[in-house]
């Protein structure tokens, strides 16, 4: 039965006779099961006592174990970590091409090309090395003191000397310095969120467990990085430093490999291409050139250097970079902060999506959702904390608890009975207290209570404590005018065993035990924790209460069920996941009926198919394999599930984005294609070993990122799909010319003009270009998808030999009027650039037609760049100086209006072309 008490008040500590062998005993056996070892064995192989460790022994296991601390990696300097910036087969490419500029005297644009390369290496750099600042913040969770039980006395030591075999003293507001077997606790409550995920403090005992327990069903241990909520404790440090469940987290961390982006390895296989295809067209056109037509060996490698100035798109690394740049802008409006660039692409090609559960698809704040009182089943809205919301019964309708007074009774024992207090900060309601007790004072305020004012006439007179043997706490009540009264809140099967009637609108009934279980097992299985509320009228002049004045002949009023609420963000941005053919899979640490409820209601699936830590350790390697692809939720797993999960999950060429908020999530964060963190609850440790952090802790943004990296990768590919057709156009233009023995139409510096130009100008205004319609309505783009698809391919060459054909044409129909040969090959440098213009606004739409009004029209960005590549012709074609420089000369009017009209053309044929295709 998944129900859990929220009061504290238990005491329980290791008897005397179990008090271990004495502070000189060696320390045996230290990797073993502790949760699951009796108290006198663990303090016995810990060589530990009720005093303690002498000081000298305590030296010595400090020299024998080392500090408390996670260890220190060794780093690579900053300058080879900056050198190694430049070790890309991309890099080599633009340093070729910056070569190639600078050896035909164009220095400016060699100078631009190596800014390209010199501001990559600087983002690379900047970004380098988040894994190892992963471990840097989970090292600064250890708290920096700890109090230890030496030599019989308490002393305060700082936390890294804390050795296997101390005794630790643990009160409220301390971080747990080692993991601990715990030998004391006193209404000990522990909030162990950043390992298991799960957002309710645990009640600690000190009885063993199962030794296959899950990490947060191991209540007799305090682990360390944990924090204490309530009571106090003492345990015997079992585990320090490396050796703590934190510090095998933060080894999977520093031993996982963080895997490149897939456009970061389509990339090197487009530089690779590059290179193979450039230098070898390059030197088999030189030969031919001077072997077969007989050119000059410098007029020869002149043609050469213009085939590859043409053909290498030093311009598109910028081109990419500023669209991711861009990219990254919108996320962060959208309240996603992207930590490296290539991670905006990455996130467009997501296809599973696996989140943690609490704080992330969940508010990370209880409330009751569900009232049963012998007369009704009720339904309660509302959204966390906050007290505002609706009672419903099963058929919908809205019911004024004022008109129900058992519901009124109930919801005001849950406030008395109750040390939580609702405090509103900006939009916002935090509880002071026990998460579950602070959604009890919501519901109160909801039914219409006033907290000061209820509690003020109902003064508290007495109590009992929560105690982990009797599950139950109880408070006494003056009434002015009445008899006190005593309300106990607790463990449902316990309350329901302590009461003999039960309140109905009619007066009190003899209660039926089996049909309240019922009720409780039926909420318990839709993933709610159930509380039970009672009351016991007190004879007149009752000042104290016992634990004995209350078991017996209650009143049981009612039981509540309470949920960590999903988001209603959530619900929508799962909807749009799945309608874009991403696939979402819950990981938690938090019980299995609990999350298959949320996932219902989430919308993950109808019957979520739920797999549990347990069975995934008991799965072989195929089993293993189906339930990663069947399964829908994976509840009580550990940082070590999470890890495979990601792994398997990534084997059948699955995108990856994992979502979290605590320390167990690093490793998987880290793993997945794309980590993203909970920038507001999240930890530093989560933060560092992620691509992405999330300024609001909205699973909605990360929705709305996979949306803008779709658009990025779209703009990618626009810009790829303009720059290698008109690159290759021109290359093939002076290839064409050299096999058929013809004079140049564009000389290479005219070339590296258009080159610069059209980059700047036109390619960089795709990388703005807004969200096509229907991106999301598309299925998530293969992981194996190749950068240069068949389609690409196809398109290069299409475009490429209409560019040459164009330009051969104006240059042939220039020569044949007589025209100067500067004239002839400043129409051909013009009908280029003016077909790289009409090909730019039918590159603009992929997956449509580009012959509308606002594919005409274009963007600010893109009319912005048509205007400045106009301005740069007019300078290039009439300006005297620049005529010096390029070789150009003068166009007459009419011409320029058939350079034009070459453009138009192209643009019609293209269009035709896309049409076809996509028929």
């Amino acid at each position: 039965m998944n129900s859990q008490s929220p009061a504290s008040g238990a005491v329980s500590t290791v008897p005397p006779a179990q008090a271990g062998a004495g502070s000189g005993e060696p320390v045996r056996d230290l990797d073993r099961a502790w949760h699951a070892v009796p108290l006198q064995e663990a303090l016995q192989a810990t060589g530990s006592g009720p005093d303690g460790l002498s000081a000298a022994e305590a030296a010595r296991r400090l020299a024998r174990f080392g500090p408390n601390r996670l260890p220190r990696g060794p780093r690579r300097s900053a300058l080879r970590r900056f050198l190694l910036q430049f070790h890309s087969r991309l890099i080599y490419v633009l340093v070729g091409s910056a070569t190639l500029a600078a050896a035909i005297g164009h220095v400016t644009d060699a100078l631009v090309i190596a800014s390209v390369v010199l501001v990559n290496a600087v983002i690379g750099f900047v970004q380098e090395g988040r894994a190892e600042e992963a471990l840097e913040a989970i090292r600064a969770m250890i708290d920096p003191q700890a109090s230890v039980i030496r030599d019989g006395r308490r002393l305060t030591i700082p936390a890294d000397e804390v050795v296997p075999g101390d005794i630790v003293l643990l009160e409220a507001g301390d971080r747990v310095p080692a993991d601990l077997r715990l030998v004391k606790a006193r209404s000990l409550r522990v909030d162990e969120a950043v390992l298991t995920g799960e957002s309710v403090p645990v009640d600690k005992a000190l009885e063993p467990v199962a030794v296959d327990a899950a990490l947060g069903d191991r209540l007799s241990m305090a682990f360390s990085g944990t924090f204490v909520t309530a009571g106090q404790g003492a345990g015997v440090a079992v585990a320090t430093g490396a050796a703590t469940e934190l510090g095998r987290i933060s080894a999977m961390i520093g031993a996982v490999e963080q895997l490149t982006t897939p456009l970061l390895r389509q990339i090197d296989d487009f530089a690779r291409l590059v290179t193979t295809v450039v230098l070898g067209i390059a030197a088999a056109v030189f030969a031919f050139a001077v072997l077969v037509r007989s050119y000059a060996l410098d007029e020869a490698f002149m043609a050469v250097v213009g085939i590859a100035v043409a053909a290498i798109p030093e311009g598109l690394p910028a081109i990419m970079t500023i669209t991711l740049a861009v990219g990254v802008q919108r996320m962060a409006r959208r309240k996603a902060i992207v930590r490296r660039l290539p991670a905006v692409e990455t996130l467009g090609s997501v296809s599973v999506i696996c989140s943690d559960k609490t704080g992330t698809l969940t508010r990370n704040e209880m409330m009751v959702s569900a009232v049963v009182t012998a007369d009704r089943t009720l339904s309660v809205d509302g959204t966390g904390y906050r007290p505002q919301g609706e009672f419903r019964t099963v058929d919908g309708r809205q019911l004024d608890p004022a008109a129900d007074p058992v519901l009124e009774e109930l919801s005001l024992a849950g406030l008395l009975c109750n040390d939580a207090h609702l405090r509103q900060s900006g939009e916002d309601w935090i509880v002071d207290g026990d998460p579950m007790e602070g959604a009890l004072v919501s519901l109160a305020m909801k039914a219409g209570h006033d907290t000061a004012a209820a509690r003020a006439g109902f003064p508290r007179l007495d109590e009992v404590p929560f105690d982990s043997r009797h599950r139950y706490m109880a408070t006494l009540h003056a009434r002015n005018g009445h008899r006190p009264v005593a309300y106990v809140k607790g463990a449902p099967e316990r309350i329901v065993a302590m009461a003999t009637r039960v309140a109905t609108l009619d007066g009190e009934q003899p209660i039926d035990a089996a049909a309240w279980h019922e009720r409780i097992e039926a909420l318990a299985a839709d993933g709610q924790r159930v509380i039970a509320l009672a009351r016991r009228t007190m004879e007149s002049g009752t000042r104290e209460l016992k634990a004995a004045d209350v078991e017996h002949d209650l009143t049981l009023l009612g039981v509540v069920g309470l949920i960590d609420p999903p988001r209603p963000e959530a619900i929508a941005a799962i909807s749009e996941c799945r309608a874009a053919g991403i696939k979402v899979k819950m990981i938690t640490g938090d019980h299995v009926a609990t999350a298959r409820a949320i996932a219902r209601q989430l919308g993950l699936a109808e019957d979520p198919v739920a797999v549990t830590g347990h069975d995934l350790d008991a799965a072989d390697a195929e089993e293993f394999a189906r339930y990663t692809r069947e399964a829908t939720v994976f509840a009580r797993t550990s940082p070590e599930h999470k890890l495979r999960l990601v792994e398997a999950l990534q084997q059948d060429g699955s995108i990856i984005a994992m979502t979290g908020d605590g320390v167990n999530d690093a490793p998987a964060l880290k793993r997945a294609d794309v980590g993203v963190a909970m920038g507001g609850k999240g930890t530093e440790a989560a933060k560092e070993a992620s691509e992405m952090v999330l300024a609001d802790d909205n699973f909605a943004s990360i929705v709305a990122a996979v949306r803008e990296g779709r658009t990025v990768y779209d703009n990618l590919t626009k810009s790829i799909s303009w720059a290698l057709p008109t690159n290759g156009g021109e290359a093939l233009t002076i290839v064409v010319a050299i096999l058929f023995g013809l004079s140049l139409p564009i000389t290479p510096v005219q070339i590296l003009w258009i080159n610069m130009v059209t980059a700047i100008a036109l390619g960089l205004t795709i990388a703005f270009e807004p969200t096509e319609p229907g991106t999301m309505r598309r299925p998530a783009r293969p992981a194996n998808q190749p950068l240069l698809s068949r389609r690409l391919l196809w398109r290069i060459l299409f475009v490429s030999t209409l560019m040459v054909c164009g330009t051969f044409g104006i240059y042939a129909w220039a020569s044949a009027r007589g025209l100067p040969v500067e004239t002839a090959r400043t129409m051909a440098v013009n009908t280029v650039v003016v077909m790289e213009i009409f090909y730019l606004f039918s590159v603009r739409y992929v997956h449509g037609t580009s012959l509308t009004f606002q594919g005409v029209l274009g963007t600010p960005a893109v009319l912005l760049g048509l205007v400045a590549v106009v301005l740069a012709q007019f300078a290039f074609t009439y300006l005297p100086f620049m005529q010096r420089i390029f070789g150009s000369g003068p166009v007459a009017f009419a011409d320029g209006l058939v350079i034009v009209g070459v453009g138009v053309v192209l643009l019609l044929i293209v269009e035709v072309e896309k049409r076809l295709v996509v028929r």
